[in-house]
């Protein structure tokens, strides 16, 4: 299964390729862009791991990450999407898909990732049967909690990852859906 092609306003949510290397590379060794996730910049080779195992969790789980595009230009703004990574979190987090999003310093500051996240949840809502989704952040991070909180999620705990405090929230899917 690859990833359907979704779209809002502003931006076009699709699948990645090998062609979005370049991208990818460049997102995750910005240090603006890491500085809430693990803080340190990836290599090349970290990053082309990242973006198989993106490609790869379409197949292997039926979701995953979407390349999250500018509508108008085609520009790569970040990725956005849902996994189960199997984080060695602990305490362990419930076996939820788990949502996640970062865009580009550009992108930054202009609503997008809510724009994006927003759309991610309505097809998660229509498309998967997903009683739970889960997220996680630094604690200090908190433009992301409050995209988070505007698609229902709540603070449900701490938990530790890599030695790091990580702050736990959970999204109940709506009954009306």
């Amino acid at each position: 299964m690859s990833a359907p092609t979704l779209r809002t306003e502003r931006l076009i949510l699709r699948p990645h390729g090998v062609q979005d290397f370049d991208d990818v590379a460049a997102l995750w060794a910005d240090p603006k862009v890491v500085k809430y996730i693990g803080g340190t910049p990836n290599s090349p080779e970290q990053s082309w791991a990242r973006l198989l195992r993106y490609m790869g969790h379409w197949q292997a789980m039926g979701f995953g990450y979407w390349v999250v595009c500018d509508r108008d230009s085609g520009a790569f703004l970040g990725e956005v999407g849902f996994a189960n990574f199997r984080r060695a979190v602990n305490p362990p987090l419930p076996d939820v898909p788990e949502a996640g999003w970062v865009l580009a310093t550009k992108a930054h500051g202009r609503g997008l990732a809510s724009e994006a996240v927003a759309c991610i949840h309505t097809w998660a809502d229509q498309m998967q049967n997903w009683a739970q989704t889960v997220a996680i952040f630094a604690p200090e991070h908190a433009a992301s909690q409050q995209v988070a909180a505007k698609q229902g999620y709540q603070t449900c705990g701490e938990a530790t990852y890599f030695d790091d405090q990580i702050l736990v929230m959970s999204r109940q899917k709506s009954a009306s859906v």
